[in-house]
């Protein structure tokens, strides 16, 4: 009698190949995913920061009060109101002054969802902690 079929030292052998993958695979991917979240968190503050500048030019160098002044204008700088929010695992925080501002983006949970806190402040410098 001529059987076929997988012997059980054949399927560990590939469980054990199909594991190893994982567990060199899954890091990589949770690693370019936190990567991925910190770009979008940088460049979300660098959009806001362009918008309460172009803001600041356009009304003599007086800074939106609040975000919804960036949104409400026609056209408007922002089509989001992202502050006070949460985006891919980063919660924004604004402060807005007629002179300035400074806005936060602080991951969710740290080196999880993001690695660092960034900071950008009035003139666009962006900063990480």
């Amino acid at each position: 009698m001529n059987k076929k079929g997988f012997t059980l030292v054949e399927i560990m052998i590939v469980v054990a190949i199909i594991a190893l993958l994982a567990a060199i695979a899954i890091p990589n991917l949770l690693r370019a995913r936190l990567s991925a979240n910190d770009s979008l968190a940088q460049s979300t503050l660098r959009a806001i920061s362009t918008a309460a500048e172009t803001y600041g030019t356009a009304n003599t160098g007086s800074y939106p009060a609040q975000i919804t002044s960036l949104m409400n204008a026609t056209p408007p700088y922002l089509n989001t109101a992202y502050c006070g929010s949460n985006l891919s695992g980063f919660s924004y925080a604004c402060t807005f002054t007629t002179t300035g501002y400074t806005l936060t983006a602080t991951p969710v949970s740290r080196n999880v969802t993001g690695s660092s806190t960034y900071t950008i402040t009035t003139g666009g410098v962006l900063t990480a902690q």
